[in-house]
């Protein structure tokens, strides 16, 4: 059978007016973004290497972070920017196209949010159809309508369906809580690897 794919393209146009585009293709039905590394993948994306303290994975079966693998591309080619240099970024995606001047942090931190979601990583899981349906940029109003609508019609189409106990969103603030560790261990990730910071402000 082929593989189906879908691709969102992010356009960066940098202060120096030079160009970073990253052209993600994602499986249609993992919904996640398909990489065909060249090299081996640097040491700080190995598993162990600040590994999340709820990570389910081992590195038996798992030697690097799915997260980390994503986003290395990202953390090269934005290491020399400062989170308030002012860039242009297009992003397409198979709905819409959206222009967006903005500064570093806010435009990497979109295009990370979408590498985050378009790993294999069992904690980003809930991800994936919000990177699915990517809204470069969201607000934070944008993006709790958008997560609470996910979360909801994930329990409903549970074989136990949708509960009067799910609608306090319990289930999707633990969620984050998750997602928040992740986060603060793939900080020091990049720490660890970055001399600007932009990369680290957008995480």
């Amino acid at each position: 059978m082929m593989q189906e794919i879908f691709t969102i393209t992010y356009k960066f146009t940098l202060p120096d007016n030079t160009e970073e585009v990253f052209e993600l293709a994602f499986d249609e039905q993992r919904i996640e973004i398909i990489n065909d590394f060249k090299e081996p993948p640097p040491p700080w994306t190995e598993l162990e290497h600040h590994q999340c303290p709820h990570c389910p994975l081992r590195s038996e079966d798992h030697p690097f972070c799915p997260v980390a693998l994503n986003l290395t591309t990202a953390i090269d080619r934005f290491d020399h920017l400062m989170s308030f240099d002012k860039i242009l970024v297009n992003v397409i995606s198979p709905e819409r196209h959206v222009t967006y001047k903005t500064s570093a942090q806010e435009g990497i931190s979109s295009l990370m949010g979408l590498l985050i979601a378009g790993s294999s990583c069992p904690v980003t899981h809930f991800f994936k159809p919000m990177a699915r349906f990517h809204l470069p940029f969201a607000n934070k109003d944008e993006t709790l309508w958008r997560a609470a609508a996910t979360f909801l019609l994930a329990r409903y189409f549970t074989d136990r369906g949708l509960q009067k106990s799910d609608m306090d969103l319990q289930g999707l603030v633990s969620i984050y809580d998750n997602v928040t560790i992740l986060n603060d261990y793939m900080v020091e990730r990049v720490r660890s690897v970055t001399s600007k910071d932009s990369a680290v402000n957008a995480l």
